[in-house]
């Protein structure tokens, strides 16, 4: 199963097994993701709580919501500058 596909919960879970004394190689077995998942749950989640975690991932779904919109915006403003340089309007 991709990393992509765990809830905030169930990695949060999953690296409770962990701290609880699970390898890591365990946990792969049990829940069919490799360990390279782990590694970079570990990094990305260790140590947050769930209310932490779903804050993150809405920041971090927010952020890319506003990385869409600017670059809409960016290239909205080079088409209309192209446009009006073309036109002759410009400056």
């Amino acid at each position: 199963m991709k990393c992509s596909r765990f809830s905030e919960a169930q990695i949060l879970e999953i690296l409770r097994e962990h701290g609880a004394g699970a390898s890591i190689a365990d946990l792969c077995r049990k829940h069919g993701v490799s360990d390279a998942c782990i590694y970079k749950w570990k990094a990305k989640f260790g140590g947050m709580e769930m209310t932490e975690a779903k804050q993150l991932k809405r920041l971090e779904d927010e952020n890319t919501r506003l990385r869409r919109l600017l670059a809409d915006a960016m290239l909205e403003y080079a088409a209309l500058k192209d446009l009006l340089e073309k036109n002759g309007d410009c400056g």
